[in-house]
């Protein structure tokens, strides 16, 4: 038994590799595209933003997706509609569009994902898991950030093309349509590794069909998940988390061209350095960070805030590489236990599925309200050694708070426990 379950686990991280590096490849040829259409500097962002909307207005569905047919086979399923997303791309749909629709792919894909953890391993290795499945996803993000770069370089161009296998003209330039081909060839093969998922024969609760019944046992979900002691800080924190990483991804991207004089594929593996990063602290976390000593790692979240404000006095890409290390170390060193403990506590206070689709919920609402407050910045004309401040102060105060407030749960605790032992 322990032997498939370790090879039904590599094949869920090798089809999440696949998916997570044509993600982000597509992000790059997105950026890319609205760069050539001459598009506005706020409109960038909203890529971003426009991709997780799903995870937020599907929230209530896509858990009860997931728990209702075994989710290999909604994994392959969900692949499928950011394979379309790709395509609508590749035949001149405007970007937005076309990333909105991959978008609505990846919030249903992701309870799946993240729910067959729980269903394959016991809590005990959720630590060591999420540690191998958050560096396989930033390796896949530093791989595909780049590989999105190098497919619009001319030498990468050539080279392609030399295979000739674009049978379809198309309106969009020749590079795009080259870039955006091999983006799909990478989702079929992650779509080919979802066939191979194992079914672990986790059976659920009939699951609701009519969308009232369902936004109501979600809500009831949600109200369970921040009502937890344990739960809402392991929520407060991978919500913080996403919306501080996704709103980096674009302040990294202007900070390379403003501050380093970077071109725009060499800014891009900037995101890459970051990401390796993220790898590095997700495998140390993975190593050294029991289930239940995760809320020990609050602090570095507190110091990644304060050190992503060194930004602004560097001006030299060799000081740049090991600042965004660092950053990106502390930020996985810091989520992938308290990702563990939440999707510990999910599991225990409801469905594998529903948990996941919880936490996505919170985790994109925060990734669009940090968006929209980033683009507002940028329309307002704020200099980019503000925007790094501000966020930087955000990130480091929201975490002291959320510090503040597990202190308070604990000396409630505390204070119940001697209550009790008064009674007796």
């Amino acid at each position: 038994m322990r032997m498939r379950m370790t090879r039904g686990f590599y094949t869920i991280m090798a089809a999440q590799f696949f998916s997570s590096l044509a993600d982000n490849a597509l992000l790059v040829a997105a950026i890319a595209l609205l760069s050539s259409m001459q598009a506005a500097a706020w409109m960038t962002p909203l890529l971003k933003l426009f991709f997780v909307l799903s995870y937020v207005l599907l929230a209530a569905f896509v858990g009860a997706f997931a728990d209702a047919f075994p989710k290999g086979r909604v994994m392959f399923v969900t692949n499928l509609i950011k394979i379309l997303g790709c395509g609508l791309m590749f035949f001149d749909v405007h970007p937005l569009l076309a990333y909105a629709v991959v978008g609505f792919g990846a919030a249903a894909y992701s309870p799946a994902k993240y729910g067959i953890l729980t269903e394959l391993l016991p809590p005990e290795k959720l630590v060591a898991a999420n540690g191998w499945i958050e560096g396989l996803t930033v390796l896949s993000i530093i791989l595909g950030t780049v590989l999105g770069g190098c497919l619009f370089k001319p030498e990468f161009l050539d080279l392609l093309l030399g295979f000739d296998f674009l049978l379809i003209d198309t309106d969009i330039d020749v590079a795009s349509a080259v870039a955006l081909s091999v983006i799909a060839v990478i989702y079929v093969i992650a779509a080919l590794f979802n066939l191979r998922i194992p079914n672990t024969g986790a059976k659920y609760p009939d699951q609701a069909h009519t969308p009232i019944k369902l936004i109501v046992d979600f809500s009831h979900c949600v109200v369970a998940l921040w009502k937890d002691k344990l739960g809402q800080i392991s929520l407060a924190v991978t919500t913080l988390f996403w919306g501080a990483g996704a709103t980096l991804q674009f302040i990294v991207l202007e900070w390379a061209k403003a501050s380093l004089n970077l071109p725009f594929n060499k800014a891009t593996e900037l995101q890459g350095v970051v990401a390796f990063g993220v790898a590095l602290g997700a495998m140390l976390a993975a190593r050294f960070i029991p289930l239940k000593k995760s809320l020990t790692v609050m602090p570095v979240g507190v110091a990644m805030g304060v050190i992503v404000m060194l930004m602004t006095m560097v001006h030299t890409v060799w000081l740049a590489y090991p600042l965004l290390v660092l950053i990106g170390a502390l930020s996985g060193y810091f989520v992938v236990p308290m990702n563990a403990l939440l999707q510990h506590r999910g599991y225990v206070l409801m469905s594998a599925g529903h948990s996941i689709a919880v936490q996505n919920f919170n985790e994109n609402l925060s990734i669009l309200v940090m968006l929209a407050f980033y683009s507002s910045m940028i329309a307002l004309n704020l200099s980019l050694n503000t925007v790094i401040i501000v966020f930087g102060v955000l990130v480091a105060g929201i975490m002291l708070c959320i510090m503040r407030k597990h202190a308070i749960n604990q000396r409630q605790h505390d204070d119940l426990a001697l209550i009790g032992e008064a009674k007796h």
